[in-house]
């Protein structure tokens, strides 16, 4: 069993899904998703803008996130996000105990806005998705800083022999 199984199966319990839903989801998950990417999170999700459109199911894994949206009346899967982490930009989420939710906003690399509402099922439940969130989008994304590993023209003092004589050409 590759790395995204053993790590989606309990992902997936852990939220209560039902077997059925993690099954029709599945191939979709799968074509999006490498076999060594572990699963952070999987959970129902809704969009506050559009909340007659469907059902939503969110992936987030190490490197991607990948949201799913069933149709009401036909039932049908689609793929409506499919990114990587660090091609998202303005990754903003704000828990809501009170409500018990979370909302999640990114916006996609081709500039559409996106917005998910996550709704638990205890209070305690919303600070352990904020410290989930915390740690996919601030202690794992990092700014690229650019690092001089070494320079071509430059070699230190240690490594110059003290006295250089040429071999002798034969």
């Amino acid at each position: 069993m590759d790395v995204f199984s053993r790590t989606f199966l309990p992902a997936a319990a852990e939220a209560g899904l039902a077997v059925q839903t993690v099954s029709r989801h599945m191939p979709v998950f799968r074509r999006c998703v490498g076999s060594g990417d572990a699963t952070i999170l999987v959970t129902r999700c809704s969009r506050p803008d559009r909340p007659v459109t469907g059902d939503y199911l969110l992936l987030l894994t190490h490197r991607r996130l990948v949201v799913t949206q069933q149709t009401r009346l036909l039932h049908r899967l689609r793929l409506h996000l499919n990114t990587e982490l660090r091609e998202l930009s303005n990754v903003t989420w704000s828990p809501d105990p009170r409500l018990q939710c979370v909302e999640l906003a990114a916006t996609a690399i081709d500039g559409i806005r996106e917005r998910f509402l996550i709704r638990t099922s205890h209070p305690k439940r919303v600070w352990q998705l904020d410290a989930l969130l915390n740690h996919a989008f601030r202690t794992r994304l990092r700014v690229p800083r650019e690092r001089v590993v070494a320079t071509i023209s430059d070699t230190p003092a240690t490594a110059r022999p003290s006295a250089f004589r040429p071999a002798p050409v034969s």
